[in-house]
């Protein structure tokens, strides 16, 4: 598939952007980008913005990930994708859903196939720092991101939406961490509707 159609399904996918303040702060909105990358429709047939590694590539340069000369493989697409949905899995426990322990674990195949290390930088703080180049360095830095999200107490915060049909990953701001859903505007208030449906088919 061309540069063209590529950057077509990306704009495509890209244009579900969660409402505003449901975005996560730099560097986790890479992250959330990532999960993102993949835009599941009730109605019509999913979007998808890594489609071939040609555009995983693309995807990866565009953000600073990996540089645009580097080649990248059907199996780094692969290992891309299972780095893609065990975050989805993870995000969706965020939000009170029920581990998906097989993608967790190709999650973890592919984390202990990238290498990072820690690093002391000029200001003396720890870092962690990708090893190796291409895609999998591309992916031990989003890795690298969550490990740092998570000490810093902001990776709980980021959810995945619960609706089969949406699943869209959003950062939830709420001083209690209770938020639910991408966006009240949709599937918030489709779920509140199908709850009253089913509560008067009850009462019935």
């Amino acid at each position: 598939m061309g540069p063209i159609s590529n950057a077509g399904k990306l704009m495509a996918v890209i244009s579900h952007a969660s409402e505003p303040e449901k975005s996560a702060p730099e560097p986790l909105l890479l992250v959330q980008d990532f999960v993102n990358s993949l835009h599941v429709h009730e109605s019509r047939p999913s979007e998808e913005a890594l489609v071939d590694p040609e555009a995983l590539r693309d995807w990866l340069a565009e953000r600073r990930l990996m540089d645009a000369s580097e080649p990248v493989s059907g199996a780094d697409l692969a290992h891309a994708l299972d780095v893609r949905e065990g975050l989805r899995a993870l995000l969706l426990a965020h939000n009170g859903e029920p581990l998906d322990r097989d993608r967790v674990q190709k999650l973890d195949g592919v984390a202990r196939r990238v290498q990072v290390h820690v690093c002391f930088g000029a200001d003396a703080e720890p870092e962690l720092v990708a090893e190796s180049g291409g895609v999998d360095g591309a992916l031990a830095r989003l890795l690298a991101i969550v490990a740092t999200a998570a000490e810093q107490g902001t990776w709980q915060r980021l959810k995945a939406c619960p609706r089969d049909c949406c699943m869209w990953a959003f950062y939830d701001r709420s001083k209690n961490r209770s938020g639910r859903w991408c966006s009240m505007e949709s599937c918030g208030n489709v779920e509140k509707a199908r709850a009253f449906r089913e509560r008067r088919r009850a009462g019935d």
